[in-house]
């Protein structure tokens, strides 16, 4: 195991941007950037043993600055969407930034991508990212500490382990939006690869992909995908929720939640082999499959075309504050939070 450092750009205030890049014994790697806590690469063999970067982004700090739809970034303090950007907390109204359509917070205004972090290496197989939130940015209560510790194992195993600490009661939502291409960023759609969800429900959205309140049986339905599917199977087929999001791009209610870390979803690309697991604590997974991609440019000069990267992001659901029934994820004062994502790595 190794980590290594080195520097990915400046900012146009001059701060530079450093990468570490954490490799195994089996010469799988993953890199992170100080700007967002932003992972960057991961390289993985095939069944072959042919590397490839999986992760759809891009070469530069610019790309990051200029043209990101969050690849690969930490999102908080509140990950996904918040309907009307208002929340109650013991009868105290927040308005937060309504960056989305002038109505919804989407994550945050993107505070936290758009953050420099701290960086410490913890071990030779371990980087921990550290920020602090100032109390009322973007409208969300409270001085905010967050921690995000990247860790690589031989058994090919990303782990992050993200905890978070506020000085007021708040809303606490963190996750990775990384966009993988397991064929490689540069092999086109990922429409063909095959997706399970462990979910028996979802939660349908309106058409400003804010939660209705319901969680819905997949069963019959286009979001059943609880034994393996093509994606690109029922992507398009004719139904209000595609119809709203262009695809997918919905929160899944993961079974057997209990707080543990349990296995949420997997992917393979039939191509290359390369299979992608995610394991979380949290109760949910939104899957994105890349819907408004639009072709900006990323790594090598390949354009990032509509579905050429699919988001699997664990969390609590999409405006859970506003939802009462759905698994809580408000925090007292000096009450941490804690959670663990695990994206395991394999070769079919």
């Amino acid at each position: 195991m190794s980590v290594n450092v080195s520097e990915f750009g400046s900012l146009n205030d001059g701060r530079i941007i450093h990468k570490y890049t954490i490799q195994n014994k089996n010469n799988v790697s993953a890199s992170v950037i100080t700007y967002g806590a932003t992972l960057t690469e991961i390289w993985a063999p095939d069944k072959n043993g042919v590397f490839k970067d999986i992760l759809v982004g891009f070469d530069d700090i610019e790309g990051f600055i200029e043209r990101t739809d969050y690849q690969g970034v930490i999102v908080g303090p509140y990950a996904n969407r918040i309907g009307n950007s208002t929340f109650t907390i013991d009868g105290t109204q927040y308005n937060l930034v309504a960056n989305e359509n002038k109505i919804t917070c989407l994550h945050s205004n993107g505070e936290f991508n758009t953050a420099v972090w701290n960086a410490e290496i913890v071990d030779d197989s371990c980087v921990a990212f550290s920020y602090m939130s100032p109390d009322g940015l973007n409208g969300f209560p409270g001085n905010l500490k967050v921690c995000v510790k990247y860790s690589l194992n031989d058994e090919n195993e990303l782990k992050l382990e993200y905890s978070a600490v506020s000085d007021k009661k708040t809303v606490i939502n963190l996750t990775n939006h990384a966009y993988f291409n397991l064929g490689g960023y540069d092999s086109g759609t990922i429409l063909n690869h095959r997706i399970t969800i462990n979910a028996n429900k979802y939660t349908p959205v309106d058409d400003f992909s804010i939660p209705t309140g319901e969680t819905a049986d997949v069963e019959n339905t286009p979001f059943d995908l609880r034994n393996e599917t093509k994606i690109g199977e029922l992507i398009d087929a004719d139904c209000d929720q595609l119809n709203f999001t262009g695809g997918y791009d919905h929160n899944f209610c993961i079974n057997g939640y209990d707080g543990s870390v349990i296995k949420a979803a997997e992917v393979t690309d039939p191509e290359s082999g390369r299979t992608l697991e995610v394991l979380t604590d949290l109760p949910g997974v939104q899957f994105y499959a890349g819907n408004f991609l639009k072709g900006v440019i990323g790594k090598s000069g390949v354009p990032m075309v509509k579905r050429s990267g699919f988001c699997l992001e664990t969390q609590f659901y999409p405006d859970t504050p506003n939802h009462k029934n759905f698994p809580q994820c408000t925090f007292n004062a000096g009450e941490t939070f804690n959670s663990t994502t695990i994206f395991r790595f394999s070769a079919k």
